[in-house]
């Protein structure tokens, strides 16, 4: 029988779990049935997920302390999950040297900050697309969102002068590198209000691109009883209860046709928002931007910050703060109609259970508990919510 050695085949949490029991010596473990073996897979996939999910709060600025306290793994362990994440990423190095000398640019320092984007020499950021349409729709985002002051990344034209190169079925744009970095202590409460304040600025200036080109139109109520409930039902209901949905969607329905409508960023978190110096200094990735109900955006922030994986969670009178925090900074730039106020329960519940929803579409069982959890939270402080506007 050959032996293999379980350190280079067993998880380390996995054996440091078995070392309570037996070290030191040979452990048959026998074939198990295909159940186990199904089982075994599943736990397989399981750390491949969240080895990824890893190496991207890594790529968000996530100190390797940081990562082990909330994955509870040693920080060695974080380091050799990144280092094996890296390798997946290295094949794009060579591309993306060959991609500069269109820029006339020659690459000293790669750094990838996201799965798609790179900062080349401290001073300017590569991001590659594989859909054509999309990436010209975010170049005139952009440019609007310049005309109006919107701190942006400056396009840099290749020296064709085009503003993208196209090579091997992949689109790649340059953009001069905005200051700043991405906020990593998400219950700074000051933090909090300038976020609200950046919302309802970038909010102001989609306005204006509303006006000069097309978006989609999307619909959450549209969606929540479309392939959400699909979704849903395909589950057969065993990770949602019938009845909070049914209740969640018909609250939603009762409102939504009162609830203003324009271009909204639709992926609001700390990650697409840079700040230097504790001041915001820009924004960035447009690609999920579309025409939805205004407060999306607020609710799909807040609602983020209790489901961001942090060493510590959030407890309701903390989470208020910033409920409270970001409305104030909203407000201070951009008024609420009372309607909206009143919403903003049901929609970050709507939110949960569309993430719950996508989750369980990807067989991703784990995480649509998560958001589920994430539900019931913000549903147990619904009349605290409203309470913070009186305090306004």
């Amino acid at each position: 029988m050959k032996y293999e050695n379980a350190k280079e085949i067993l998880p380390e949490e996995l054996l440091i779990m078995i070392q309570k029991y037996y070290q030191g010596g040979y452990l048959y473990i026998p074939k198990g049935n295909d159940r186990e073996g199904k089982k075994q897979t599943d736990y397989k996939i399981e750390l491949e997920k969240r080895n990824q999910h890893i190496y991207l709060k890594h790529l968000e600025g996530r100190t390797n302390r940081q990562l082990g306290k909330i994955y509870h793994l040693s920080e060695p362990s974080v380091r050799r999950i990144i280092s094996k994440e890296k390798v997946r990423y290295q094949e794009m190095k060579e591309k993306i040297e060959q991609i500069l000398t269109f820029w006339g640019i020659e690459e000293k320092e790669l750094l990838q900050i996201y799965p798609s984007a790179w900062e080349i020499n401290h001073s300017h950021v590569l991001k590659v697309y594989h859909s054509k349409e999309q990436l010209e729709r975010n170049i005139k985002i952009s440019e609007i969102l310049l005309e109006c002051n919107i701190p942006v990344a400056e396009p840099v034209p290749a020296l064709t002068g085009k503003k993208y190169v196209e090579y091997q079925d992949s689109y790649f744009y340059l953009s001069q590198k905005l200051p700043g970095r991405n906020l990593t202590d998400i219950k700074d409460d000051e933090m909090a209000r300038q976020m609200g304040c950046a919302i309802a600025r970038l909010h102001t200036a989609f306005v204006k691109c509303g006006e000069k080109m097309e978006f989609w139109e999307n619909s959450l109520l549209k969606e929540m009883n479309g392939w959400i409930w699909k979704n849903l039902i395909k589950d057969e209901w065993r990770t949602i209860d019938e009845k909070d949905f049914l209740k969640t969607a018909e609250q939603l329905e009762k409102v939504y046709d009162q609830l203003p409508k324009q271009v909204i960023h639709r992926d609001v978190h700390y990650g697409n928002f840079l700040f230097f110096e504790k001041e915001l200094s820009g924004y960035i990735d447009f690609d999920l931007s579309q025409k939805n109900i205004r407060i999306f955006d607020i609710c799909y922030f807040l609602a983020g910050l209790l489901a961001e994986e942090t060493e510590e969670a959030f407890c309701k009178k903390e989470w208020l703060k910033k409920v409270r925090a970001v409305i104030t900074g909203y407000e201070s730039v951009e008024k609420l109609s009372a309607e909206e106020k009143s919403a903003i329960p049901c929609v970050m519940e709507c939110i949960e259970i569309l993430f719950a929803a996508y989750y369980l579409g990807i067989q991703d069982t784990k995480r649509a508990g998560d958001a589920y959890e994430v539900f019931h939270f913000i549903q147990n402080c619904e009349s605290d919510i409203l309470a913070q506007y009186d305090r306004l």
